[in-house]
């Protein structure tokens, strides 16, 4: 660990300190005056802690997240004030929506200066504003002595209670100037335990159960609970039916294993769901279908996701892992009969739909295949992304990333790039329209300088497919749609990238299987036409999918 003892810093030397201490070791960025102090340190401290600079700000947010969420490390970033910060902040508001572990370091403006409209470099009205409503907890230096212990502080909120962003303000007199400041020691992980009362009157229930659920959201991949789950779904025999931010909890080759889809088989028979780590409500925020009757035990470290408009039951406000351990903990001695056939059944059912949906299908089957276990999806909103929530083999934890409901078009590339920093050993593979990736081309430059082990997937039509079928459908017309699209093998030449161009889905695994091989960056852009959509498949509001689910009580079962 760092020097602890009491020493004369400046307050960039007290951060970086500070950082090294809490176990950073990576920190995206874009250096700017405001920010000289902080850069200086990291300079002197380069054979600890790696300073990442991409092109544009909003990269270094969405890297630090797409860091977190593969590794299991706090993601740290760090941008100028003004135009910096609200360049990053799509990036950060991902994170906010996907439980992610990011630290937003944030320079400011001089302090006796703050909130005096002088017009300053970079002032905006109100910064300290914007950070709270897109973090967990937000701090601001007044004094070099306050930054080792606000850089704790926010490890202390990173590692207890729910995990989201939290944000420091740094103003530049305050990174320049110098005081006598010691490190403070590592924060600890702090879970937050169940109570044990509604953990017994939860072990009863799902002990007692005739066919119960487990429903496993973001909150439970966050928490890190998925060996838990395992144990506690072999234990009562209860399929475990995965969100889009809850896949890999389980890995999809579990008997017990369900995607979102399977869902609509399981639940209207279950007469116990426990719903673990989820806000339980679908994309218009109503509650998920259930039938009539069904009990349910809410576990979730936020209290409001197990409020209304969800229908009543048990409530744990604990960390998912904690609170999944303890439950199993409480069972009475005794074994379920297996249920293996039963979910067997809506695995062949699921899987019947999803082959369907041709030529996604097939992509996506090219994708799996080039792919080892442990490698990394990132997927992003185009149509073989939307796809891949529920197409997409995963096998565990931390190799499948979305931006959750925040639905940001254009995070794909430039968070898979913060997956690929972190994981350097594993392949990443980002999936891209020719719309979103648009939106961080430039860090190509970023992807070549390192020699990221990348495979750079982009689907090319031409068009925003998605919001060209919404119209078409909505008002019979299409409108802005267009786009004119540069050259992407020449694209990929200029900064020195090995690029392809296929229009196959063997094509297409062929040359991600040699791009894997080879190792470093590689682009293959995809020539591809309208395709139908995954819709119905996806989002229960959408008209129903034929045939209707099976009934899972209907299949045999194994004694």
């Amino acid at each position: 660990m760092g020097d602890n003892s009491l020493k004369e810093r400046t307050g960039g030397e007290a951060l970086v300190a500070q950082l090294i201490e809490e176990g950073v070791v990576d920190v995206f960025g874009i250096p700017g005056v405001q920010l000289d102090w902080a850069v200086e340190a990291l300079r002197q401290a380069a054979d600890r802690i790696r300073f990442i600079v991409p092109r544009h700000e909003q990269a270094a947010s969405y890297m630090a997240d797409g860091y977190a969420r593969t590794t299991g490390r706090e993601g740290v970033c760090m941008v100028v004030p003004g135009p910096g910060v609200l360049n990053a902040l799509a990036g950060l508001s991902t994170a906010y929506a996907c439980n992610s572990r990011v630290l937003f370091i944030a320079g400011q403006i001089p302090s006796n200066t703050i909130g005096q409209g002088f017009g300053m470099l970079h002032e905006i009205p109100d910064q300290s504003g914007i950070l709270k409503s897109l973090t967990k907890w937000h701090g601001i230096a007044h004094r070099v002595e306050d930054i080792p212990s606000l850089v704790h502080e926010a490890f202390v909120q990173m590692r207890s209670g729910r995990p989201r962003p939290v944000a420091i303000e740094l103003p530049p007199d305050i990174l320049q100037n110098k005081a006598p400041v010691a490190v403070i020691p590592r924060a600890v992980s702090v879970p937050t335990l169940p109570d044990e009362a509604s953990v017994a009157d939860a072990a009863k229930l799902l002990a007692e159960a005739r066919f119960p659920v487990i429903y496993a959201g973001g909150g439970a991949a966050a928490s890190g609970a998925g060996e838990a789950i395992r144990a506690l779904a072999e234990r009562i025999q209860a399929p475990v039916v995965m969100t889009e931010g809850g896949r890999g909890t389980l890995s999809d080759r579990h008997p017990l294993a369900l995607v979102s889809l399977g869902g609509r088989a399981v639940l209207p028979h279950a007469d116990v769901v426990l719903v673990a780590g989820s806000r339980f409500v679908d994309a218009v925020a109503r509650p998920t279908h259930v039938a009539e009757g069904t009990n349910f035990i809410y576990l979730n470290i936020e209290p409001e996701d197990m409020a209304g408009p969800r229908q009543m039951g048990i409530r744990i406000a604990a960390d998912v892992k904690a609170g999944v351990e303890a439950i199993l903990a409480a069972l009475p001695a005794g074994e379920a009969a297996a249920r293996g056939e039963q979910v067997a059944a809506v695995k062949t059912w699921c899987a019947e739909q999803i082959d369907a949906i041709q030529p996604q299908n097939a992509f996506m089957r090219a994708l799996r295949t080039s792919m080892a276990d442990d490698d990394i999806l990132v997927s992003e909103l185009t149509q073989l992304g939307y796809y891949s929530n529920i197409a997409f083999p995963v096998y565990g934890p931390r190799r499948f990333v979305t931006p959750g409901y925040q639905g940001t078009l254009g995070y794909g590339f430039n968070t898979a790039l913060g997956a690929a920093h972190g994981n350097p050993d594993r392949r990443v593979v980002s999936i891209n329209g020719d719309g979103g990736f648009a939106w961080g081309i430039q860090e190509l430059s970023t992807v070549a300088r390192d020699q990221l082990n990348l495979s750079i997937v982009v689907f090319v039509d031409g068009r925003y497919g998605n919001v060209q079928r919404i119209q078409k459908r909505t008002f019979g017309v299409e409108f802005a749609t267009e786009l004119r699209n540069p050259e992407y093998r020449g694209l990929a030449a200029a900064y020195g990238i090995l690029s392809a161009e296929v229009e196959t889905p063997e094509a297409l695994e062929a040359e991600l299987v040699a791009a894997k091989a080879r190792g470093g960056p590689a682009l293959i852009a995809v020539r591809v036409g309208e395709m139908p959509s995954p819709w119905a498949l996806i989002h229960p509001f959408v008209p129903p999918v034929s045939p209707p689910p099976p009934n899972p009580l209907g299949a045999p079962t194994a004694a």
